[in-house]
């Protein structure tokens, strides 16, 4: 058992430390099979939920100095509200919790004691939920994510293996009440699948390394037909119906998993819904996706203030709107603006009847016009826009300056443009932030 408890050298392994036999034997065993200088962390999360919590943290510190791990602990924050669930607001919670022990650590490598039967019970719960291949896959052997390693090192052992470990070498170790609950769909399955279908684990344990397998393949397969399509900003509708059903549902899919968690029922609305020159909006988790001149898009919500607002952009530099979803950035430029008209402006949304002059020597059009000439999609045109003191339009966002604001051609001006959240990340370094 030591021998597979580190799959990989590290100078600090962290090990999410319970209490119970599972935790408890990893981290002996981790200890055990340490090389060198390497320091073992015991990290345990205070749930709160229960009135043995505090002696459970008590017992951890001390096995974690027996055995001669660190330790360290963090007790969660609030409690589920009402109709949440217990078991996800405690999973959410310690996730959190492990992550921020361990960056604060200096470590990188974070051991967690899910076991075979872990496995086939996630397998399980997950095909009842009517999962797709992501989620049968269940649990990953070793997953980064936010600068992390989480591995599973002992995914594909069986409990009894590790109850032996434990008994063989004396462990003691916490019996948590809770996992004889029946209210939680997990300790159902063990209370009564199991003890029916003993040989059932290994054959879904099996089942979802299948299935992780199968969803390795469909990534791979996404990443090639989204490659000459899609950008993340924009998924092209016409070329993507050209594809097959199945590798248009599995790229559609994959394209939509970078910016939420797209339900099943919406890839089928989008792929049955849409047909050639539709512009259309669909609800979903955190925004909006948009169908526009054949391409579609992803909005994040943005709840818009829906009072005027006076801002200041005399300065170069990134000027932070969190309200409305972006930021302006201002930079030097001829030709530009005068700073000092720059230096009380009122920021609001469309309101009808303004008119945007797109260059010297152009008509003033309709901002809707305007828009539409641009091919700004519907959805990013209702601001913010810039009026000046005298109630003159100066800017609005996705379009530009306008034209009339600009000062003359000997005079230094600065040019003013927006950029959305999405485009933020990429040009942060692009211009200092105003003092």
């Amino acid at each position: 058992m030591a021998d597979s408890a580190t799959p990989r050298t590290a100078d600090t392994v962290a090990v999410a430390f319970s209490g119970g036999l599972d935790s408890t034997a990893l981290l002996h065993a981790t200890i055990r099979a340490a090389v060198d200088e390497q320091r073992v962390l015991a990290f345990h999360v205070h749930h709160g939920l229960l009135p043995e919590a505090d002696g459970w943290a008590a017992h951890c510190e001390a096995v974690a100095q027996e055995l001669g791990a660190g330790f360290a602990c963090t007790r969660l924050d609030g409690a589920p509200g009402r109709g949440d669930s217990v078991e996800a607001w405690a999973r959410d919670g310690r996730h959190r919790a492990l992550h921020d022990m361990t960056l604060a650590a200096g470590a990188d490598l974070l051991l967690l004691a899910h076991h075979r039967q872990d496995q086939a019970e996630t397998f399980l719960l997950q095909a009842m939920r009517g999962a797709g291949s992501a989620g049968l896959a269940a649990m990953p052997r070793a997953q980064w994510r936010d600068g992390i390693c989480w591995a599973r090192p002992w995914l594909d052992q069986p409990r009894a293996l590790i109850h032996a470990y434990a008994l063989q070498h004396g462990l003691r170790w916490i019996e948590d009440p809770s996992n004889g609950d029946a209210r939680y769909a997990r300790n159902r399955l063990r209370q009564s699948l199991w003890p029916a279908f003993p040989a059932a684990e290994a054959g879904l344990a099996q089942a979802a390394r299948w299935a992780q397998q199968a969803h390795d393949l469909a990534t791979e397969v996404a990443a090639e037909d989204l490659a000459g399509i899609a950008t993340p900003e924009r998924l092209d509708l016409t070329r993507l119906a050209s594809l097959s059903p199945a590798r248009a549902r599995n790229a559609l899919r994959a394209w939509l998993a970078g910016h939420m968690q797209a339900p099943a029922s919406l890839v089928e609305r989008l792929l049955s819904e849409w047909r050639p020159g539709l512009t259309a909006s669909w609800p979903a988790p955190g925004g909006e996706v948009h169908a526009y001149r054949d391409g579609l898009f992803w909005a994040a919500a943005s709840p818009q203030p829906s009072q005027a607002e006076v801002v200041d952009l005399a300065r170069p530099g990134l000027h932070f709107q969190p309200r409305w979803g972006g930021a302006w950035l201002v930079e030097a430029a001829n030709p530009g603006i005068a700073a000092q008209r720059l230096t009380r402006l009122t920021q609001r949304g469309r309101r009808g009847g303004e008119q945007f002059q797109r260059a010297f020597g152009t008509v003033a059009r309709s901002l809707k016009k305007a828009c539409q000439e641009a091919g700004l999609p519907p959805w990013r045109r209702s601001g913010p826009l810039l009026f000046d003191a005298a109630g003159q339009l100066v800017a609005v966002a996705g379009l530009g300056m306008d034209a009339r604001a600009f000062a003359d051609q000997d005079e230094p001006g600065l040019s003013v443009r927006w950029l959305e959240d999405s485009a933020l990340l990429q040009s942060e370094g692009a211009a200092p932030k105003p003092a």
